[in-house]
């Protein structure tokens, strides 16, 4: 065995709280107990949940744990925890004991003022609840701070709104898992008890060295840097993409991916990303629930660790103009608890009715609620990195491939089709390679929302974002779709024509959604004007969509949001946004007054002393002449716009709160942003380089 080696398959959990220790911990009674609440649902009794968590505590000291703590996801998009000791009142020996309660397990109290609420909850309205989610594991989380148990939960107020990203995605799950039933019943599946959305999702981050990062006030306090000229070699030569990991990536690779295992998340792909610096981490498909639980472990890893090794772990959508940008794609699917994907179209979609109705489906909810969908990926960092280098474009399409999209075609040219496009075999001409099945369609890396073989990709999702938000819309609007189908179905008296006309009609009717071409032209964005299509370019403008009337009956009808639970989400967001902006436009001026301006004008000094004794000796000063005058225009025009983004981001302040403050941080203080940073990078590109106060582009993702 060579030093440093790990066995996956032991490790793998070690620090989760899963079924193989419940069986092994429960007594048989109180484990069956808790797999009917996971599966089914039933309610666990108090006498039941004290049991469950005796045994959670007895195992969570065993691993080194003194505190435990209900760990939620507030509307902050990060998650969120309060830590207690699992002592109690001393006993008169001077000893302490050790406890955990059902009641303390089940449920918890953080102080729900405190957190984002859109007006759900006042600061004299402080109750809040978190309350187990016993289907997605506890786990020992081992850091600094030693080992703490961490109860995943969901966070209500006293009156009973979601205050947190979880409520809304667990009732989005019920939804989706009801008209699923309904859907395989009709088609005669009488053995499927539960159809739940699997998601995959892949994360893309930037590391760079954790000194140099300290050095950039714009990414310590923003998370990106608001001012940096491009170095002379970027990503074009794609040379970074999949290229051997650097030594210091490796070893903090291999150092994340351990943490991963060991809180049982299925850490599988990881490589370097297009850009120099940035890298991804994949995993593999599991429950909504759990890998929207798993994501936020892994940004929290990715995070951590870097710091151990001097590294820092950038989550931003786009840290760096000019490069790529970081994504998070959401690969989502439905599958049954016996293994049936209802995304897999098998050898012969044409063929597979079942599937054909699901894809239709999703094809209507996707082009009925291609707003809402666009909104569930709207993020502030996320506008910088929407419509180019490689991430999708702000319209959302669907991507079938040219094997659907043909079935589709036959479908509404001659109302049936009767046949699909195989792929065939892949030869190289080399007669030492194996020739290769080939997928019957190509991928195409422009479309927002595509079709990969037996699941959907959306891509939209920010690389910090929650996941939740995009699954939870995901899995109504499909529920939706599933439901009218079901409703009309259900009545037919002859249900093979039925469906046969619905398929037809459905692909009929939304096939202004599918586009396979290049998501990034030009022609493509006045072709989806011309179809139909929304055009939302930015957070704001998507923010409404939340608060529709077509949005707020359809989370009502199906009980995943209220129109006052979505009334408040909607306030959050304008709220974040505006914060955001002010806070990179203040960042912005602080950093040009007090380390850009300050630094030219050292330059221009030594450039006129250095032009001063060049005519002393008689030599004309022609080279300084030419860079004082090009400095002296970037120092003005940085100076006047600093005092144009000052006054903008003050008139903005004064602005209401809500969507007016945040259309006017949009309007006027982003572009004054742009105008600020042109000439800041443009004189970085003639300064000294000793004289540039903080470390370049080049320093930051090249030298890691």
């Amino acid at each position: 065995m060579s030093e440093g080696f790990t066995n996956i398959s032991q490790v793998f959990g070690e620090d989760v709280f899963n079924d193989t220790v419940m069986q092994q911990r429960l007594p048989k009674k109180i484990y069956r107990a808790l797999r009917e609440a996971i599966e089914d649902g039933t309610e666990l009794t108090l006498e039941t949940a004290d049991v469950i968590a005796h045994e959670m505590k007895e195992w969570a000291i065993e691993k080194g744990a003194t505190h435990y703590t209900h760990w939620f996801q507030p509307l902050t998009g990060t998650t969120a925890e309060k830590h207690d000791s699992f002592i109690t009142a001393p006993l008169p020996s001077g000893k302490v004991l050790m406890s955990l309660s059902g009641k303390e397990l089940i449920k918890g109290e953080p102080d729900a003022s405190s957190f984002p609420s859109g007006g759900l909850r006042a600061t004299f309205e402080a109750r809040g609840y978190t309350i187990w989610d016993c289907t997605s594991p506890a786990f020992v989380r081992h850091d600094e701070g030693g080992a703490t148990l961490c109860i995943p939960t969901a966070f209500c107020s006293y009156t009973g709104e979601a205050l947190d990203q979880k409520t809304p995605l667990l009732r989005s799950m019920q939804a989706i898992g009801e008209q699923s039933l309904r859907l395989l019943r009709l088609f005669g599946n009488t053995t499927s008890r539960h159809v739940s959305p699997s998601v995959g999702a892949e994360q893309e981050y930037f590391i760079i060295d954790r000194e140099k990062y300290l050095k950039r006030m714009d990414l310590v306090f923003t998370g990106r840097t608001l001012f940096g000229a491009m170095p002379p070699k970027g990503q074009e030569l794609d040379d970074h993409y999949f290229g051997t990991l650097r030594p210091r990536i490796a070893s903090y690779m291999r150092d994340v991916n351990l943490e991963l295992w060991k809180l049982g998340v299925p850490a599988k792909t990881q490589h370097n990303e297009v850009a120099p610096a940035q890298h991804e981490l994949a995993p593999i498909y599991e429950k909504c629930n759990i890998a929207v639980d798993h994501n936020q472990i892994a940004m929290q890893t990715l995070k951590r660790v870097a710091t151990r090794h001097g590294l820092r772990c950038l989550l931003h959508e786009k840290p760096f103009d000019g490069v790529n940008g970081s994504g998070k794609h959401d690969n989502w699917s439905l599958t049954t608890d016996d293994g049936i994907n209802l995304l897999d179209p098998g050898r012969t979609p044409h063929e597979n009715i079942q599937f054909l109705l699901v894809l239709c489906c999703i094809l209507k909810a996707v082009d009925e609620h291609a707003d809402l969908l666009r909104e569930s990926a709207a993020d502030v960092g996320n506008e910088c990195r929407l419509g180019g280098n490689e991430a999708p474009p702000v319209i959302i399409s669907v991507f079938l491939g040219d094997q659907l999209e043909d079935v589709l075609k036959q479908l509404r040219d001659s109302g049936s089709a009767t046949s699909s496009i195989r792929g065939g075999k892949l030869r190289t001409g080399v007669s030492v390679l194996t020739d290769v099945a080939r997928d019957a369609t190509d991928r195409n890396r422009t479309s927002p929302f595509a079709f990969t073989g037996n699941k959907f990709e959306f891509r939209m999702v920010g690389s910090r974002d929650s996941i939740a938000g995009a699954n939870t819309v995901l899995n109504t609007i499909v529920a939706e779709a599933f439901c009218e189908a079901c409703d009309r179905l259900e009545k037919s008296e002859n249900f093979d024509d039925a469906v046969h006309d619905l398929i037809r009609e459905y692909a009929t009717k939304h096939s202004r959604i599918i586009f396979n071409g290049n998501g990034y032209s030009e022609e493509w964005a006045k072709e989806a004007v011309e179809r139909g299509l929304p055009v939302i370019p930015s957070m704001v403008d998507a923010i409404p969509a939340l608060v529709s009337e077509k949005s707020v009956a359809l989370f009502e009808k199906f009980k995943v949001f209220s129109k006052t639970e979505l009334e408040s989400r909607a306030e959050v967001k304008y709220e974040l946004y505006a914060k955001a902006i002010n806070i990179e436009a203040r960042t912005m001026v602080q950093m040009a007054d007090r380390e850009y301006i300050p630094a030219i004008m050292r330059y221009i000094g030594q450039l006129a002393e250095s032009a001063n004794a060049s005519a002393a000796c008689g030599v004309e000063p022609i080279v300084q002449k030419k860079l004082l005058s090009k400095l002296n225009e970037c120092l003005k025009a940085a100076r006047e716009a600093c005092e144009i983004l000052e006054k903008e981001t003050l008139q903005a302040e004064q602005k209401k709160e809500g969507p007016e403050q945040a259309a006017a941080f949009r309007k006027h203080v982003v572009p004054a942003m742009e105008k600020l940073r042109k000439p800041v990078d443009q004189a970085e590109c003639i300064v000294d380089r000793s004289f540039w106060p903080v470390p370049t582009y080049a320093d930051l993702i090249f030298e890691v």
